[in-house]
């Protein structure tokens, strides 16, 4: 089962991940309420629509923009709806 490691913990893990351009993207409801804070940052893919950020926080632990997902994907991309993915030091394991 892919799990989502960051700072030695488990801060999301799913059976039910999509993989689209080699990234997994897992249900958002897997991930830990605790450790998300809100981001104002934003991006654009040309294909996937604006992407909005998470910045991961634990005790002295904090990792900005690390946690990304697609609000309200272009139609190509309806597989990432209510999925988020990973970078920034944070390890996904398969």
């Amino acid at each position: 089962m892919p799990k989502a490691i960051w700072n030695d913990e488990i801060i999301a893990e799913s059976d039910d991940t999509v993989v689209v351009e080699g990234v997994y993207y897992f249900p958002r409801s897997s991930v830990r309420e605790d450790v998300l804070r809100p981001s104002d940052t934003h991006t654009v893919c040309p294909w996937k629509g604006k992407a909005s950020y998470y910045t991961l926080e634990s005790g002295e632990h904090v990792t900005p923009d690390a946690v990304w997902f697609y609000p309200e994907p272009k139609p190509d991309a309806k597989a990432v709806r209510d999925r988020v993915a990973f970078w920034k030091g944070v390890k996904v394991e398969v």
